[in-house]
């Protein structure tokens, strides 16, 4: 049976579950459930978890380990001279095995030994498919009798079910945090290694970036150059004009959507200004490099002044355009999440709109604006297409927003393509790239959350 359908036979099965349990605690109350314990939905999840969670876990587990294990029986009952004692050649003769059972192509001739092989490996897909159903409906079929044995109406199936739930949530949350721990080791970890062979004062504070290194030792090529300034200073003028270009336009939309406009008015601009952050990136990079920055160098060359056909201005002015929705649409609702009695408090006092709107509103509203920018300027700094096409990748240490410039998250996506041996300080260079980007986002949230705090102690 296929994993889709399989999955599909546990459900249906977990939703019987929770029929027989729902119905068996009624029917054992007589009915009623004024003398339940619990709710009668909860003794229908009780007996739906039991039913299904197991036969998910057991499936689960099957299914990861299932592959490694036929792969295991069909090197075990090969010939000793079939694929050789070499772990390398046997791992390229099971890799065979697998594309010639799945219909693809092999790397070598189709002796009877491989096809032998690849039969045997078919086979015992097939019993382990058998067998897994088998054991999978079982164990659902267990656990659903299991637990409608144990329905009464003294049985305390909510206390059950909201332990499972918490535990869940538990899960969930130490995977979150799993997770976040792992990427920052590994960024940590290969990031050291880089800095075993490159200096890190010569990263974090060298004036050249030129990644280029030679990929053997009798070949002609650059030993590398890995100042990442240029880099850094890339991507703050690019955030810096993308920012300059978002924020005043966002924070006037807001403004204007929550405390001026009517309803229909913001019922329908809202949705328009928020259409802008469903266009792929691809698109605005066309539109950047085909109309804003023809446009900026015409406007440049009007004025006497040198603009490069690829420029900083083009990919910031675009790119402040993409994060407007980000800036616009949170503060917006943040301000008008802001209670009405403080504005009808302020209107009693004797203020005007445009008063309370700097006085009350925007104060209250601060920390939810202050997370919204922060948003929009993590969203300018890992944007990557806009800066490909519309700033170029020339590493020029500059801060003429008419230069061709370009960005870390750019380097990053340039350096991970191509045949360069992973070991190299080039890739490398990509992790310490990734790593201070996590560093300067730290602090920026850590700036954010103590001008929250600062505001919230002085509005509270």
């Amino acid at each position: 049976m296929s994993s889709p359908l399989l999955i599909l036979v546990i459900l249906g099965l977990t939703l019987v579950g929770f029929w027989l349990g729902r119905s068996g605690a009624l029917r054992a109350n007589g009915g009623k459930t004024r003398g339940l314990h619990s709710l009668p939905g909860y003794y229908g999840y009780y007996v739906a978890l039991w039913c299904g969670v197991p036969a998910l876990l057991i499936a689960a587990a099957w299914m990861v380990s299932q592959d490694a294990l036929v792969s295991n029986l069909v090197l075990a009952a090969l010939p000793a001279d079939a694929a050789g004692g070499d772990p390398a050649r046997m791992t390229l003769f099971m890799t065979d095995v697998r594309n010639l059972a799945e219909g693809n192509i092999v790397s070598r001739v189709v002796d009877p030994a491989l096809q032998a092989a690849a039969d045997h490996y078919v086979s015992l897909h097939q019993m382990a498919s058998y067998a897994l159903t088998a054991v999978v409906v079982a164990a659902a079929v267990a656990g659903l009798t299991y637990a409608r044995r144990r329905i009464v109406p003294t049985l305390r199936a909510r206390n059950a079910v909201e332990t499972a739930v918490t535990g869940a949530l538990m899960v969930a949350s130490i995977l979150a945090v799993l997770t976040t721990v792992g990427i920052i080791l590994s960024l940590l970890f290969e990031s050291l290694r880089f800095f075993h062979q490159v200096p890190l004062t010569d990263f974090l504070f060298g004036l050249h970036w030129s990644p280029q290194t030679a990929l053997r030792a009798d070949q002609a090529g650059s030993s590398g150059s890995f100042g990442a300034v240029p880099l850094f200073a890339g991507t703050l003028l690019i955030t810096s004009i993308a920012m300059a270009v978002a924020a005043p336009i966002g924070l006037m939309s807001a403004i204007y959507m929550s405390e001026y406009a009517g309803r229909r008015t913001r019922g329908f601009l809202k949705p328009i200004l928020e259409i802008l952050a469903g266009i792929p990136t691809v698109v605005y990079g066309f539109f950047a490099a085909l109309t804003i920055a023809p446009f900026v160098r015409e406007m440049g060359e009007a004025l006497g002044l040198t603009v490069a056909s690829e420029s900083a201005l083009a990919a910031g002015v675009v790119m402040g355009i993409m994060i407007v929705p980000f800036v616009s649409s949170l503060s917006d609702d943040v301000m008008t999440a802001v209670p009405q009695a403080m504005r009808d408090g302020s209107f009693g006092l004797g203020a005007t709109k445009s008063e309370t709107i700097k006085k009350v509103i925007f104060p209250a509203a601060l920390p939810g604006i202050v997370g919204a920018l922060l948003l929009a300027v993590s969203r300018a700094i890992g944007e990557t297409m806009i800066v490909v096409m519309a700033a170029g990748l020339a590493a020029n240490l500059t801060a003429n927003p008419f230069s061709a410039v370009t960005t870390v998250t750019v380097q990053v996506a340039t350096l991970l393509v191509g045949d360069q041996e992973f070991d190299s300080p080039k890739t490398l260079a990509t992790f310490a790239l990734g790593l201070v980007l996590f560093m300067v986002t730290l602090c920026l949230n850590i700036v954010a959350l103590r001008i929250v705090r600062r505001y919230r102690e002085q509005y509270e």
